[in-house]
């Protein structure tokens, strides 16, 4: 007797009772295997979904950064939006939607690969699901043409300078000049091994080469667009997954601000945010770490036709910004990390804050703080669900708040 797939999990495996968890499989199916504790690792599916497809790519058995590939693509689309919807609905909450916005196929501009040194040649790629190997993606259908097509660049580098007892982390992103690549794990850098590498860098054509955070070879700025400034990020820098929902992210920031002529923008990284709303309002920039906040005033100071843009630094989440520092905004711009902003949004709460746009990775800790701003006086306007990682069960959203 087979067990059947009730839901889908926020990680997106198939839940069945007991619970137990079982991999790439879809509501409604029954599926048969061997349970080890919660989980059936090897399910064996003997009543398909009607939603389930032929995954797209060849390696999607083999390789862990996806999940999703075997469900048609508005199965996924409404069982994100779902996510979210459930998350407000367990904090008592409901909401409009926008329709989403899914980033094409292709189009993810940053990833970080794994290398490992073997006895001949390396191995670069993506981590198998649940597991230390890893699996080679010469043709991965979510990464950009220039990302897929370094993989064998990063194996050179793997052999170069990889240890055959440890793993690289190997991130690398797009700029507008070439590739900037950020490695983890490797070789103590000294300096005959510098002098290999800076020659390597430049042989392969890549824009910036950072060693543990530091950057030992440059042949242009790894510039990224924010509006009409271009930034230099740190190495190995946040960064939106594509430029499409990047530009999906600004618009909705955008118009959940509306006309506010004084913005501060609360954990706000490189400039994403602070930058184009800087060519129509007068922007104040928090965020945690120095060199983000460099490289944001950088940009700032060489654009044209930007507005005062100011910015300090400063950790909200033991030092968040209260009513009186509020005060002199017109709206709050607020992107934290997954763990939400408990703190800041008690704050906000309590202040005249006129306007508030909201941009989360995680709906449970989104619904969170959306119901402590709404008990302080907000009301949610409106949710959009934004879908920069294809396949996966990753979900981001933006929202507008007004008082």
């Amino acid at each position: 007797m087979g067990l059947t797939i009730t839901r889908l999990g926020h990680h997106g495996d198939g839940v069945a009772d007991g619970p137990v968890f079982v991999p790439r499989t879809l509501p409604g199916e029954v599926v048969e295997g061997e349970v080890t504790g919660d989980r059936m690792a090897a399910p064996r599916i003997l009543t398909p979904s009607p939603e389930r497809i032929a995954a797209p790519c060849p390696q999607y058995k083999a390789c862990g950064g996806c999940a999703l590939q075997h469900a048609r693509e508005a199965f996924v689309t409404d069982w994100k939006e779902g996510v979210i919807r459930q998350a407000l609905a367990a904090q008592g909450l409901e909401a409009p939607f926008h329709p989403p916005h899914i980033s094409p196929k292709g189009a993810r501009r940053r990833a970080t690969f794994s290398g490992r040194r073997l006895k001949k040649g390396a191995l670069v790629g993506f981590h198998a699901r649940a597991s230390d190997t890893v699996a080679s993606v010469p043709d991965c259908l979510i990464l950009r043409p220039d990302l897929t097509a370094a993989l064998p660049v990063l194996e050179e580098l793997v052999i170069i300078a990889g240890s055959r007892k440890g793993e690289m982390a190997l991130s690398l992103t797009t700029s507008e000049p070439g590739l900037d690549l950020s490695v983890t794990g490797g070789k103590p850098l000294d300096g005959p091994l510098q002098a290999t590498l800076g020659q390597w860098a430049g042989a392969n054509g890549l824009a910036r080469l950072a060693w543990e955070g530091e950057v030992i070879a440059q042949s242009a700025p790894p510039a990224q667009s924010f509006g009409r400034a271009r930034v230099t990020p740190p190495p190995g820098a946040f960064l939106q997954a594509t430029a499409e929902g990047q530009s999906a992210l600004q618009s909705a920031v955008a118009k959940a601000v509306g006309d506010a002529p004084r913005v501060a923008d609360l954990f706000a990284g490189c400039g994403t945010f602070a930058l184009p709303l800087a060519e129509r309002a007068e922007v104040h920039a928090v965020e945690s770490l120095r060199d983000m906040l460099a490289a944001l005033d950088h940009g700032w100071r060489h654009a044209s036709g930007l507005k005062r843009l100011t910015h300090e630094t400063r950790d909200l989440f033991r030092n968040p910004l209260l009513p009186e520092d509020l005060a002199r905004f017109d709206a709050v711009v607020i992107d934290p990390p997954r763990a939400g902003a408990e703190a800041q949004a008690h704050a906000l709460a309590e202040s005249t804050v006129a306007r508030i746009a909201a941009v989360s990775c995680n709906p449970v800790t989104f619904a969170r703080d959306a119901k402590i701003l709404l008990q302080g006086g907000y009301r949610l306007e409106w949710v959009q669900m934004i879908d920069q990682f294809r396949f996966s069960p990753h979900v981001e959203l933006a929202a507008a708040f007004a008082r």
